[in-house]
């Protein structure tokens, strides 16, 4: 009886379709943040991909750089998630490269956020948003013990420091050469993964 009185009040229509539009303009923001990056991108496009009023749009989020911020909050909480659902018994080699690979699948399916320029408004945003500072900070501490653990193993260069490699993992996310690579409709997008994962843990030396 305890158990039922704890339970938390189921929400109610207008709440659940209230929930329902705020996520699909969360996934058009994403999408729009991975085809024209925060400079280009208006609220019109967003309220025209989801389908609503700008007014209707601005209940939910007073401001581009609020929308956009709870965009990447959630693009962190998915690479989380990802990070979490690897196996444990993964050598952390093949995490990285499995994280890598990732990413790229989802920047040619525009659902990864281009990283803001320095000096984009937004970055001034997020760099004051707490919660996804507090998503940074987890995932680049994950992916940060798993560099230090190959290189302990010997398979990724022990003398470039973690933070250097941390950040050239992080480049792969919005990593030009992807498009440039589909534009040019040479190789599919598959091959397009491959060949980015190569350059990235093997480099241009040849073997």
């Amino acid at each position: 009886m305890d158990a039922m009185q704890t339970q938390p009040p189921k929400a109610s229509f207008k709440e659940q379709m209230h929930q329902a539009r705020e996520d699909a303009i969360l996934q058009s923001t994403c999408q729009l943040l991975g085809e024209k990056a925060f400079d280009a991108m208006t609220m019109d496009d967003v309220a025209n991909a989801v389908g609503i009023a700008k007014a209707s749009l601005y209940k939910h989020f007073c401001s581009k750089e609020e929308l956009c911020s709870a965009a990447m909050v959630q693009i962190l909480a998915r690479v989380r998630a990802y990070l979490a659902d690897l196996p444990a018994e993964t050598p952390p080699l093949e995490k990285l490269h499995a994280l890598v690979r990732w990413s790229l699948e989802r920047l040619l399916s525009n659902e990864m956020p281009l990283l803001p320029s320095r000096n984009s408004t937004l970055r001034a945003v997020l760099m004051a948003n707490k919660d996804y500072l507090n998503g940074l900070v987890a995932v680049s501490d994950q992916i940060g013990e798993w560099i230090t653990q190959a290189q302990a193993e010997g398979v990724i260069n022990p003398t470039l420091p973690p933070l250097v490699v941390l950040y050239t993992l992080y480049a792969r996310a919005c990593d030009p050469v992807v498009s440039f690579l589909k534009e040019g409709g040479q190789y599919s997008d598959a091959q397009i993964v491959d060949l980015v994962v190569r350059t990235c843990f093997d480099g241009l030396a040849a073997r």
